[in-house]
């Protein structure tokens, strides 16, 4: 059996979970989440915990075990704490600011770029840093938080690819924590062949 997909995921009391036709719908204190699961995989509630198990070992009822697990153990964790992901931007002239709902960047286009968060996702705690303060390299930070794992992972690597970072001077977009390889620029001192 998969190591992953015979844990127990434990079901706190404040979340309340149904089964029906192959999704589970769960209902917590930070909102409301539906997950489908693979219509071979067989979901039970039992004793405040939720026990996903398989019918066969062939090889794609092992490769589902594991996910379908998980992603439950995802909803679960989404409906009682929330995911958060926060992203930083670095680099002279770049920034970010809400209005409204609306996330305004400017990432030295000839335009500002605006972004509209989806359903469910909400941009917080948005700060920028002026050039002479302690952190020299980092413009702007803020955070996404949201119920849903899937959309606010979809939604920060959107953010991402609008600049992503330049491995040269390291400006662009990234997610807080994430390690940027850095290349050498050109040496003048080399002497011509």
């Amino acid at each position: 059996m998969s190591r992953i997909g015979r844990m127990p995921i434990p079901l706190p009391d404040t979340v309340q979970a149904t089964i029906e036709d192959h999704a589970m719908r769960l209902r917590g204190p930070k909102g409301e989440l539906a997950q489908s699961f693979h219509p071979d995989m067989r979901v039970e509630i039992r004793d405040k915990e939720i026990i996903v198990s398989r019918p066969t070992d062939s090889t794609l009822h092992r490769s589902l075990h594991g996910l379908t697990r998980t992603l439950l153990a995802n909803a679960v964790k989404g409906v009682t704490d929330g995911f958060s992901r926060t992203i930083e931007i670095t680099g002279v002239g770049y920034r970010a600011q809400l209005q409204g709902e609306k996330l305004v960047l400017q990432l030295g286009f000839s335009h500002p770029v605006e972004v509209v968060p989806p359903k469910g996702i909400q941009v917080t705690n948005v700060e920028t840093f002026s050039p002479t303060s302690a952190n020299e390299w980092l413009s702007s930070r803020f955070v996404l938080n949201g119920i849903d794992k899937e959309a606010l992972g979809e939604f920060a690597a959107q953010i991402r690819a609008l600049r992503k970072v330049e491995p040269y001077k390291g400006k662009g977009i990234k997610y807080a924590g994430e390690r940027v390889r850095r290349k050498a620029g050109k040496s003048a001192g080399k002497s011509a062949r």
